[in-house]
């Protein structure tokens, strides 16, 4: 492909490149780049891009694109965010493909896989099409699952993505779109037919320091899409939208909104209400307990609306959408008397969502198995261990993913919010034992909570991956029992 034809749409700065030199790839890592290829220099928070132009060069780099001239003797081309850039370069070296189908993007701290999910859904048995996704658990070209490493991939990836899928047929893709990726231009570009915010909660604030900061990440999807489907009800909401520059549609339990739920009724195994709008009033019902739902259920509403599918369409396919993987999770525990449920839980906010739910319809205690991920937001883990304290009747504190920190330092800084308080505790740091341990400690028709790790199958030790699937561990130490 011709350097200008990557060039589509990029204001450039500066150039001392031919326009028809001819590019052969795209690299943005010195390590992979190839003879032929266009090297994009991005700025990172512990290394520069633009320090590795050199080696990408030695390695036959054919033109960078950077941020500032390069010092080493090679054609260049200058733009003012170079991230950006490579959005644009990915979007055009593949097609243009996001172009050619529906895009809908979902954004939010909690919420996000379960909406992608219940909409891809939708959409296929409603519509008949294929759909692609990209989230947290994995990402999916109709039924085919492809591994995914982080909730939104890097731009060029993205765009791989969407070739990919517009190549095997899909006429849809929903994807989460984490505050990370916005912020950091890793969906730049792509032209969003429908943007959905669930909700914001405290997360991720080691990374945008407040919650101003973290909101005002999300708020980049509102300036990127064609309508905005957002949480009326949220607090967040005013500043989240009041830059957009899509048309709103607006969902809520409480506040006026385009779409309401009204006479909400939570059952032990499902949520159920009337969805109501200005023209129509239809019965929803989703076999997915929890009063979080009645939102991860409004917004896939509003958003299908959108696209032109009907809340009598929506409401027969929700009626037997199936369980998302490790959200209200039930682990078979076969000839047992307890329940076990794994949810990805891992933000205050999380936490409070599941174990009030539980609270809902447990006939026995509520256990909650949980920890704070490592170097992550430590102000949440004082909160998290407060907010366990408050819903749950017994609490085993262990480790979750504590990556480079000392898993017992973690959990020193959960206890001071469980103090004061009655609700009885246990500290057990290997989290395989402390699954062990609620267990072996289960009374008839206690429901216990494995929160943290979801659809995750490993633990992040140091730098490391290693193998941890809760529903393994589960049925492994039952087997031991028999």
């Amino acid at each position: 492909m011709k350097l200008k034809e990557l060039l589509r749409d990029i204001i450039v700065l500066d150039t001392n490149a031919d326009g028809d030199l001819e590019i052969t790839g795209v690299s943005y890592d010195s390590r992979k780049t190839r003879p032929g290829d266009l090297f994009v220099a991005m700025p990172g928070y512990s290394m520069d891009g633009h320090a590795f132009i050199g080696k990408a060069a030695a390695a036959g780099a054919a033109c960078v694109l950077c941020e500032r001239p390069p010092e080493e003797e090679i054609p260049y081309v200058q733009v003012a965010n170079s991230r950006h850039g490579l959005a644009l370069v990915g979007a055009n070296w593949f097609g243009r493909p996001a172009e050619k189908m529906s895009v809908v993007a979902v954004t939010g701290t909690n919420g996000k896989t379960t909406t992608t999910y219940l909409l891809k859904a939708i959409l296929e048995q409603a519509r008949g099409a294929k759909v692609g996704l990209i989230g947290t658990n994995q990402n999916m070209i109709g039924q085919e699952a492809v591994p995914t490493e982080r909730t939104t991939p890097e731009s060029f990836e993205v765009q791989k993505l969407f070739r990919a899928m517009l190549d095997q047929g899909c006429s849809y893709v929903v994807m989460e779109t984490s505050s990370h990726a916005l912020y950091e231009g890793r969906v730049y570009g792509i032209p969003f037919s429908v943007g959905i915010f669930t909700n914001l909660t405290q997360d991720h604030l080691d990374f945008h320091k407040t919650m101003e900061n973290y909101c005002d990440a999300k708020a980049i999807l509102f300036r990127s899409c064609a309508v905005g489907v957002y949480n009326a009800d949220d607090p967040w909401s005013n500043r989240l939208m009041e830059g957009a520059t899509c048309r709103a549609f607006s969902y809520a339990r409480d506040a006026d909104a385009d779409l309401r739920a009204e006479h909400i009724d939570l059952g032990a195994d499902h949520i159920s209400f009337d969805a109501v709008t200005a023209d129509e009033r239809v019965k929803i019902k989703v076999g997915i307990p929890g009063g979080f739902m009645v939102y991860n259920t409004l917004d896939v509403l509003g958003a299908a609306l959108q696209l032109g599918i009907s809340l009598e369409e929506s409401a027969r396919v929700l009626a037997r959408v199936p369980h998302v993987k490790g959200r209200v999770e039930v682990v078979p525990t076969p000839g047992k008397d307890y329940t076990i449920l794994i949810d990805y839980a891992h933000s205050p906010d999380g936490l409070e969502n599941v174990l009030s739910s539980v609270r809902g319809f447990a006939k026995g205690r509520t256990v909650a198995v949980f920890g704070c991920g490592g170097d992550r937001d430590r102000t949440k883990r004082p909160k998290m261990g407060r907010i366990a304290a408050q819903l749950a009747d017994f609490v085993v504190v262990t480790s979750d993913n504590p990556r480079t920190e000392d898993p017992m330092a973690i959990i020193r800084e959960i206890l001071p919010g469980m103090e004061g308080t009655q609700t009885p505790y246990v500290v057990v740091e290997n989290r395989i034992e402390a699954i062990h341990y609620a267990m072996d400690h289960a009374r008839k028709d206690d429901v216990i909570v494995l929160c943290g790790k979801g659809h995750e199958t490993y633990q992040v030790v140091g730098t490391e991956k290693h193998h941890l699937d809760e529903r393994e561990v589960v049925a492994d130490h039952l087997k031991e029992q028999q």
